[in-house]
Order: C-alpha cells, then sequence, then structure tokens
C-alpha cells in the first residue's frame, strides 16, 4: 500500500518536473512550468486520498468498491474542478485556457497511473489468496 502511495507520488512529480523543464524550453515566455507543477500537485492530493480509500475497500463487498470508485471519482473531480476555478478566477497567471489544458492532462495522467497501481493490487491479491 505504502509502495503504491510512493510510486504515485514519484511518478506524478517526476512527470510534472519533467514536464516543466520541457515547457520552460519550448515556450519560454509562457508560465506553462508553474501551470504544470500546480496541476501535478493538484491532481496528486485526492488521487492519493481516493487510492488510500481504494485500499481500504479490497475487501469490502462489491456495493461498497462500486461505491469507492464512484465517490473517488466525484470526490476528485469536484475539488480539482473547484480548486481549478478558483485559481482561474483569483490569480490572474492562471487566466488562461492553456491552464485548463494543463490541468486537463495531469488530471488523466494520475488518473492513470491510480488505476494501473490499483489494478496491480488487486492482482496481487488475487495471486495470494490462490
Amino acid at each position: 500500500m505504502k509502495k503504491n502511495i510512493l510510486y504515485l507520488i514519484g511518478g506524478t512529480l517526476a512527470i510534472g518536473g519533467a514536464a516543466a523543464i520541457v515547457s520552460r524550453f519550448l515556450w519560454p515566455n509562457l508560465p506553462i512550468p508553474l501551470y504544470c507543477l500546480v496541476s501535478a500537485g493538484l491532481c496528486l492530493i485526492p488521487t492519493v486520498v481516493t487510492l488510500i480509500w481504494a485500499s481500504r475497500t479490497t475487501y469490502q463487498t462489491p456495493e461498497n468498491q462500486l461505491l469507492m470508485v464512484m465517490g473517488g471519482t466525484a470526490f476528485r473531480m469536484a475539488l480539482v474542478l473547484a480548486v481549478g476555478l478558483l485559481l482561474f478566477y483569483t490569480v490572474s497567471t492562471f487566466e488562461r485556457r492553456r491552464f485548463w489544458i494543463v490541468l486537463l492532462v495531469f488530471y488523466l495522467l494520475t488518473l492513470g497511473l491510480e488505476i494501473a497501481l490499483l489494478s496491480g493490487l488487486r492482482t496481487e491479491e488475487k495471486s495470494k489468496q490462490t
């Protein structure tokens, strides 16, 4: 469990840092590196919370697992959207469409990492049961 959280944090921050460095050289006049780092952190926090929640429901009933999937998705999406909107309307640097594109990329990235880690966790549990 802790290993999966560390993989998620390390993978997200590594890709976020790499994207920030590359975008700094490709678009030196745009604040895309800032967007990358903020989006990575913003998407990482709710994803870690839902990953912890998902790992605790692995031995639960299918109904509770479905609740975790739907509730985790709603929680993550609502939090990222709310903070993204707050940044968009209150901080002038984030008042660009580019911020939303970068935020969407990192949202999908963290979602994909979480799914990969959870599917690996489920496979490990099945192999231990047999």
